[in-house]
């Protein structure tokens, strides 16, 4: 992969180009970045960056020769700061197809059958596909991509042994050995035996770690790492992505790209449920919570609990979108809003009957909503809550804690 193929971080990649090129490179690199923000593409396009020829001045340099006079003339060779790989030589064919010998992969895994040791090797030829396919696919996608269903993904003791023999080897082609570790989270404190490695590593060896939560790290690992931090996108980065990549209108990237404020993961979840009628489904559900009518709350809770948790997830996002167009409606006006014109009537509704603090604290537990969706729990129990947190803070202009 390529910087280019990589949407937005634009300082980002212009801040790797010039570590390598002013030797200012850390043997052990943190990529930390929120779902979405585009930490695994831009790890995958950096590892392809160390390794290409040309960034390296080993491709299409002049060869010195006889001259007219009999003997050899000095050729003085210079590197030229590029801030891209080329993508044409050997070493970035290979690296795109991820089969680069020197640049090395862990992930989270499964134990195919029980008793199995499950290294990051068993499950190459789906990494392969998973990263050409979904570069932007979160950890619950890589999981079921494998066939997890339920089961807990992990970084093995078995995993970590096999990193610390494959870079004890010399590297075969490149000046570099990469590893490139996606989600660091799933290492347990099996992880510890990599920490000597990543202190004391061999020559030319480079730890890439492409992370979510810095906090569900190994503080031991946390410490021998250089931090790059991957900000989220800008909404009009996502928008023009969605255009180029996807074919969707302008209005409709410019609508997704607001709901998904900033991660492009969400963007293409909206996309791919687009043709759900979120709004429909919300106003039944105020209108059912506004009347206290308990008979299509029932009836609302169950339709919703069907929806599967991706979904929820979904609706829930819409929802808080909508309620920072109400604030921002109150401000600037119905200008400029990515709300369609349906969308803008209902917003200057709920403006009538909720203040800006009503509006926030339905937008906290909506948050915490999505979260314990997040964790599973249960879809009927957790609307059937939120539906009376919500009547609570309309009508009685009380705020309900989440605890």
């Amino acid at each position: 992969m390529l910087f280019k193929d990589v949407i937005g971080q634009e300082n980002v990649k212009r801040h790797l180009a010039e570590m390598v090129h002013t030797n200012r490179l850390s043997h052990a690199l943190l990529f930390l970045g929120k779902q979405g923000s585009g930490a695994l593409p831009l790890a995958l396009a950096f590892a392809q960056y160390v390794v290409c020829e040309k960034v390296n001045g080993k491709a299409g340099a002049a060869q010195p020769g006889p001259s007219l006079f009999g003997f050899d003339e000095p050729i003085e060779k210079t590197k030229v700061l590029l801030f891209d790989a080329c993508g044409e030589c050997s070493a970035c064919n290979k690296a795109r197809q991820m089969v680069h010998p020197d640049i090395h992969f862990s992930y989270p895994v499964i134990s195919k059958k029980g008793g199995d040791k499950p290294k990051s090797t068993d499950f190459i030829t789906e990494w392969r596909e998973f990263a050409r396919q979904s570069p932007y696919g979160n950890a619950y996608e890589w999981l079921q991509f494998i066939g997890a269903e339920n089961k807990q993904g992990n970084i093995t003791a078995e995993e970590c042994n096999d990193i610390i023999r494959q870079l004890s080897l010399k590297s075969f082609e490149s000046e570099y050995k990469i590893l490139l570790m996606w989600l660091p989270e799933y290492l347990g404190k099996e992880g510890n035996k990599l920490l000597k490695l990543i202190e004391e590593p061999p020559a030319n060896t480079l730890f890439i770690l492409v992370a979510e939560s810095e906090e569900q790290i190994l503080q031991t690992i946390l410490s021998r790492t250089q931090l790059v931090k991957v900000p989220l996108l800008e909404d009009f980065e996502v928008e023009q992505a969605l255009m180029e990549r996807n074919q969707v209108s302008q209005d409709q990237a410019r609508l997704l790209a607001g709901i998904a404020q900033g991660n492009y993961h969400e963007a293409l979840q909206l996309l791919q449920h687009s043709e759900e009628d979120w709004l429909s489904l919300l106003r039944e559900w105020m209108n059912a919570t506004l009347k206290e009518n308990p008979v299509a709350q029932v009836k609302w809770v169950d339709e919703v609990s069907k929806l599967g948790r991706e979904k929820q997830k979904q609706f829930l996002r819409y929802y808080n979108h909508l309620l920072e167009q109400c604030v921002r409606l109150r401000i600037l006006g119905p200008a400029n809003l990515s709300l369609s014109e349906n969308e803008k009537d209902f917003a200057q509704r709920l403006n009538k009957i909720t203040s800006v603090s009503q509006q926030q604290a339905i937008i906290t537990e909506l948050d915490n909503a999505s979260y314990f969706i997040e964790r599973n729990a249960n879809g009927k129990m957790l609307f059937h809550a939120l539906t009376i947190k919500m009547l609570h803070i309309i009508r009685d202009k009380v705020l309900v804690s989440a605890a």
